[in-house]
């Protein structure tokens, strides 16, 4: 895994080179700034599936996409939050201005359709799909801000659209590549989607019970813009003199002190152990899904990553 990280490093700092430096240093501010790149080793695990030896360049370049389209969404997601850092640096919005984010944004996703089909119409197809669904993932949290009234399913919806759905289909596209036959595509598409939901939950809870150094901005943040998450909505679900304090405190933008306040109240109450309840019940629906694959170390690993993001609260 450790030589195929670094061919999609490569790949990556290639894919956005341009004869104008200018864009190429936009484009590239993410990817020099480093991450985990969850997303193209999910396409490389999914390719190894039953089959140990190094990926094709086709599985490397159905990585790279993946991981594209998650950068430009962080450009637009950055512009819309208006967020100043991003993995340790500035903001591509915050160094070089909206207008420059938003454009290297599109030519990030615009690159990652290129490559897409060259890998052929079903994964162009397929990305382009994702790409929709992200954008419907976004607009369904959007459409919900400062609404104490939102409900779990449209949290479940929102969240598979621009989290899950994405580390899903680079598991696929990896699957695609190598050729695995439909059923184990599906397979390993359904461990990939479970793994992003359990993500996108810890993400969210860790947006409560993480200290302000650890995060990067103040905890609460997401409540503070009226993004109710999943630890959030199961608090107000409960019939409690502080769930009910909890709706009064939400519905618009929060004070420091109304923060606190209310990051207090979701800590101390039920919601947030429910929420952690439901992230292990997709990790279950993962670990079911991997005993239906070929063993193997890939499979272990897939097996294990959705418990990886688990065991990490521990340390916080």
């Amino acid at each position: 895994m450790a030589v195929d990280r670094e061919r999609v490093e490569a790949a990556l700092r290639s894919a956005v080179r341009t004869p104008d430096a200018y864009l190429t240093e936009i484009a590239s501010h993410l990817i020099v700034a480093g991450g985990k790149r969850l997303r193209p080793v999910l396409a490389v695990a999914a390719a190894q599936v039953g089959n140990d030896g190094a990926v094709s360049d086709n599985v490397i370049q159905g990585a790279i996409a993946c991981e594209l389209v998650h950068l430009g969404s962080l450009y637009h997601d950055d512009v819309m939050d208006e967020s100043t850092t991003r993995r340790g640096v500035e903001t591509v919005n915050a160094k070089w201005g909206n207008l420059q984010a938003i454009v290297a944004g599109d030519f990030l996703l615009a690159r990652a359709s290129e490559i897409a089909a060259s890998l052929g119409n079903e994964v162009a197809g397929l990305l382009a799909r994702t790409i929709g669904q992200l954008c419907e993932g976004q607009v369904e949290e959007l459409r919900h801000t400062y609404d104490r009234n939102r409900t779990i399913p449209s949290y479940l919806v929102s969240i598979q659209g621009k989290t899950a759905s994405l580390f899903a289909t680079s598991a696929r596209i990896g699957s695609l590549m190598v050729g695995h036959d439909r059923h184990t595509t599906d397979i390993i598409t359904n461990v990939a989607n479970a793994y992003g939901m359990v993500f996108q939950i810890i993400d969210d809870v860790l947006d409560i019970v993480a200290t302000e150094e650890q995060l990067g901005k103040p905890a609460g943040h997401d409540m503070e813009e009226g993004v109710y998450t999943l630890p959030v909505l199961l608090t107000l679900a409960t019939d409690s003199a502080e769930s009910r304090e909890l709706f009064d405190l939400l519905g618009s933008p929060l004070t420091a002190k109304e923060r606190t306040k209310a990051l207090k109240i979701v800590r101390s109450g039920t919601g947030l152990s429910a929420a952690l309840d439901s992230a292990r019940d997709y990790a279950a629906i993962a670990e079911a899904e991997c005993a239906l694959l070929p063993s193997g170390p890939a499979t272990d690993a897939l097996r294990r990553a959705p418990h990886a993001l688990l065991d990490a609260l521990v340390d916080i």
